[in-house]
């Protein structure tokens, strides 16, 4: 049997809480609140499946974008951050060996 490697939750939402967080939650770059943790999982989730499934960096920040304004209804949406998140996610994906991904 081929155990593959897992793709750690904690690492996405320091990814996502660092550099996306686009309605504010964490204070001041920090860690958000416990019971906020995890806001963004599923569209960090989504994102990782995009890339991992041969889909590009910036269709993973454009899906990012379209969450924070059509879904989250924000008039004002950082692009750059979303770019800045889909790259982090990438180069996370990159780092791990090869093999389907998994979520822990």
């Amino acid at each position: 049997m081929t155990l593959y490697p897992k793709i750690q939750l904690s690492r996405l939402r320091e990814i996502g809480w660092k550099l996306w967080d686009p309605i504010g939650l964490a204070h001041n770059g920090s860690s958000p609140d416990e019971g906020c943790a995890d806001e963004y999982d599923r569209y960090l989730l989504h994102a990782v499946s995009m890339i991992s499934r041969g889909g590009s960096k910036d269709e993973a920040a454009v899906y990012l974008t379209g969450i924070a304004s059509e879904h989250m209804g924000l008039s004002v949406v950082d692009a750059n951050a979303a770019t800045a998140t889909a790259q982090a996610i990438a180069n996370y994906l990159i780092s791990l060996p090869d093999g389907p991904k998994t979520v822990r």
